[in-house]
């Protein structure tokens, strides 16, 4: 997908709103003092599942609802909870692939929603290779974690962010696969406005930041970070050729750096952040003194974050 339309929004909206409303965009006086510049929060984490995703999973199943009964998917998470809240609704069931070391909260949360959860291999990778197999066997419709309709989804709240929140200079994305800041990157071409858009990974998960930076896909040996939704070890070609044109730049956050922006989003907002959602913050204010004077966006992507890391890092505690 290298374009998007209007219409494509306005239509993914009228959907997307019959399960959901909106969601907010403050600019919160304690955070913007804190981090020395006018900062604006797309509340991602204000969806019924929690994060962003959940528009994705509304799309593509109301565009596959007739192809299958059965949904399968591999993730970390919040995909997971996209797929299992849309099956749910439209009357499928969705079987979910995690590693063996996912987030329970995040198992639990998928469970919640009707999915059949499976823990399968020891990284994400080999959860998804797994899953892919038990696709076939069953002959479920397996659905990706990027794919032109999630784009479309995820695009609304990109587009309710830069039509309510006028002149933004810069607005700071996180990147898991993709789908997110390739959204972000359509819909500011579409409006045809100047706002510069910076993806933002884990240093410990950097192959985006790497294959940018050198202009060809660089996979990573390891995506050994707390933030499970930035824990992405080969980019996607078509998001990759979608970023490399429209991204002003993609940059990396230190885990003290992802985690001092969860306590910043808490002691001046009181929201939950989970790490993926924390990483723009924190790579805003890593550049407060080259934003002076900007309005800048982030995107608290979602809340879905491990209570025993949570609690640590509220308590300094994190290693």
């Amino acid at each position: 997908m290298n374009r998007i339309q209007e219409h494509h929004i306005n239509s993914a909206q009228d959907l997307i709103y019959k399960f959901m409303s909106p969601t907010p965009q403050y600019s919160w006086s304690l955070l913007n003092e804190a981090a020395g510049n006018e900062i604006w929060v797309k509340h991602e984490n204000h969806t019924p599942t929690g994060a962003f995703k959940i528009r994705g999973g509304i799309v593509y199943l109301n565009n596959h609802k007739k192809d299958a009964e059965d949904f399968i998917s591999a993730t970390r998470g919040n995909h997971g909870q996209s797929i299992a809240f849309a099956s749910r609704i439209f009357g499928k069931k969705a079987h979910i692939f995690v590693p063996e070391c996912n987030c329970p909260d995040k198992n639990a949360a998928m469970e919640g929603f009707g999915a059949a959860v499976f823990k399968s291999g020891k990284t994400f990778d080999e959860a998804k290779a797994n899953c892919a197999r038990h696709s076939c066997e069953n002959n479920y419709h397996f659905v990706p974690s990027y794919h032109d309709d999630l784009v479309i989804g995820v695009a609304t709240y990109a587009y309710e962010f830069m039509k309510t929140v006028e002149g933004l200079d810069v607005v700071y994305v996180p990147i898991g696969l993709g789908s997110g800041i390739c959204a972000n990157i359509l819909v500011r071409d579409m409006l045809g406005l100047k706002t510069k858009i910076i993806g933002v990974v884990a240093e410990k998960a950097n192959a985006y930041e790497q294959s940018y930076k050198s202009g060809k896909i660089i996979p990573t040996k390891t995506t050994d970070t707390f933030a499970d939704g930035l824990a992405v070890g080969t980019p996607h070609e078509e998001a990759f050729a979608i970023i490399q044109n429209g991204a002003e730049d993609v940059v990396s956050v230190s885990e003290t750096e992802i985690a001092d922006a969860i306590r910043l989003y808490f002691s001046t907002t009181h929201n939950v952040a989970e790490g993926a959602g924390a990483a723009p913050l924190a790579a805003a204010i890593k550049h407060k003194d080259k934003n002076k004077g900007k309005k800048c966006g982030v995107i608290l992507s979602g809340g879905n974050i491990n209570k025993d890391i949570y609690t640590n890092i509220l308590n300094h505690n994190f290693n």
